[in-house]
């Protein structure tokens, strides 16, 4: 695929899935589940979240396949209504626990950065998952999928400001986590 000018979804499951065919959205769903659930991992709390918010992610978009432009990428498309009902889900499950968010961050001091050349990707996603549901959604809006905190901000229905300052706490948070893997992992 060259500069999302190619659909990456083949024209048979596209059509399928257009006509309501169970069978094509069967083959769509089995081609994408890994995509959509490593996606959703990063912003659900738990797998049982994420595998909620990959099954309403995929209503979606039969829902709506009606919608997709074949001569774009599928999975950008995807991609974005994924992210999207990740962040309705969310809104829906996590906004009372905001709380909980700034009582882990106020206890936390500046913590110089020390770099952990070994962590792997893994590792480090688990480390992500330990953030606080807000800072979590954030972080992965911001530094994984490079959204600008105006569009943070009008996803969120939160100020710019606090997209920033989530940011920046989740960063703190992180570090003080891989702060204490590092020694962790030094130690053995």
């Amino acid at each position: 695929m060259k500069n999302g000018s190619i659909s990456d979804i083949s024209e048979d499951i596209l059509k399928g899935c257009k006509a309501k065919n169970i069978k094509s959205q069967e083959q769509l769903y089995r081609a994408f589940y890994g995509f959509a659930m490593s996606l959703c991992l990063r912003y659900c709390k738990t797998p049982e979240d994420a595998r909620e918010v990959v099954n309403d992610g995929f209503l979606k978009v039969f829902d709506k396949i009606h919608r997709f432009d074949p001569a774009l990428s599928f999975k950008a498309w995807f991609k974005r209504i994924l992210i999207n009902t990740a962040i309705d889900h969310y809104r829906a499950n996590y906004r009372y626990y905001q709380h909980d968010d700034f009582q882990m961050a106020s206890g936390l001091e500046s913590i110089e950065e020390t770099p952990l050349d070994r962590l792997g990707y893994e590792e480090l996603l688990k480390k992500i998952q330990l953030l606080p549901p807000a800072y979590k959604l954030a972080f992965n809006l911001f530094v994984i999928d490079e959204y600008t905190h105006e569009e943070i901000a009008k996803k969120l229905g939160i100020s710019t400001g606090t997209s920033k300052s989530n940011v920046a706490r989740a960063r703190e948070i992180l570090r003080k986590i891989l702060s204490s893997a590092g020694r962790v992992y030094l130690e053995k």
